[in-house]
């Protein structure tokens, strides 16, 4: 049973690679390569469509207001494992 269409999928996605960083979306979208979606409280959720979600939280925020540990260790961690998908 699905939570949500595909269609419904497809815009979520879309706006969380857009919009999920605010001023920062387009370095997280080069950095990270996958939709996501940050949290005042350091949170980070990002997805990797069809495949796996993954979260993860850090406090210390950067200069934008996102999570500085958590985008490094995401960009290590699609970099490392080649999940961008770009």
């Amino acid at each position: 049973m699905s939570v949500i269409t595909v269609p419904q999928a497809k815009r979520i996605n879309a706006i969380m690679l857009t919009c999920g960083f605010y001023d920062e979306s387009g370095e997280f979208a080069f950095r990270v390569g996958l939709p996501g979606k940050s949290g005042v409280g350091g949170g980070i959720v990002a997805v990797h469509p069809n495949k796996f979600c993954i979260t993860v939280w850090s406090p210390k925020l950067n200069e934008k207001g996102n999570s500085y540990k958590g985008m490094l260790f995401l960009e290590k961690f699609t970099t490392k494992t080649a999940s961008s998908i770009f």
